[in-house]
């Protein structure tokens, strides 16, 4: 279960693009929080706290509890507006959870043991993370910030699959894993290995290159010197 991550807002009157300019421009960030049985309702967030809130994990991938006016709402953020290049966010959409509900959500990994695995200790492997998270559904309280994946016994040659990934109680795969269908969440690949590779790529090209072609920068050379000329 994930910890408790509260924002305060309040409620939200005026509406259009107008109103949201001058929210902006007091520091204040207009949002929306929809679903479960309420209506759609505006709110108003202090865009400095949000900011500094977004540069975490957890405000992405948790659920959030929303302190407006004095009232609570589980919340989690379905959509995120930013500006195209300055450090503002634009909008926020937050969907009200139900503790009874299931919900789908993308749930960041962490790879930890990498550098005490066999393959980690060796100069020639390196380990890479072919994915960064997960799409799962469980219930709101059941939801992890992130899922821990164990690289210690990773040795070369090993390919870490989805189904390896062990998962918190309570939460659930989205998409279903089968013999068709499981894909590499960390590889150990020999990096010297991939360098011959390159390596003899790039000797084979040079290859099949006609010898008059890789001679033309040289009389080029000559030319320019003058000394490609015939002499009297």
């Amino acid at each position: 279960m994930s910890n408790e991550h509260k924002l305060s807002a309040s409620i939200r009157k005026d509406e259009g693009k107008g109103a949201s300019r001058r929210l902006r421009h007091a520091g204040l960030l207009p949002a929306v929080v929809y679903g479960g049985s309420a209506e759609p309702q505006s709110i108003q967030l202090d865009q400095e706290k949000v900011w500094v809130a977004s540069q975490h994990e957890w405000f992405y991938a948790s659920i959030l509890t929303l302190d407006i006016d004095g009232k609570a709402e589980q919340v989690l953020l379905r959509d995120m507006q930013r500006h195209p290049y300055r450090q503002l966010i634009m909008h926020l959409d937050f969907q009200r959870v139900s503790a009874n509900q299931p919900i789908r959500v993308s749930v960041p990994l962490h790879f930890i043991g990498g550098e005490e695995s066999p393959a980690g200790k060796s100069a020639e492997v390196a380990l890479t993370n072919e994915l960064n998270e997960v799409e799962v559904t469980c219930l709101p309280a059941d939801l992890p910030e992130f899922i821990e994946v164990d690289l210690s016994k990773m040795d070369v040659g090993d390919t870490l699959h989805l189904s390896d990934v062990s998962l918190p109680k309570g939460v659930e795969l989205v998409t279903a894993i089968d013999d068709e269908h499981d894909p590499a969440v960390a590889v150990a690949r020999y990096v010297k290995q991939e360098v011959e590779e390159e390596t003899d790529a790039d000797a084979d090209d040079a290859a099949d290159v006609p010898a008059t072609k890789q001679d033309a920068p040289d009389a080029a050379e000559g030319d320019a010197d003058g000394e490609g000329e015939a002499k009297a």
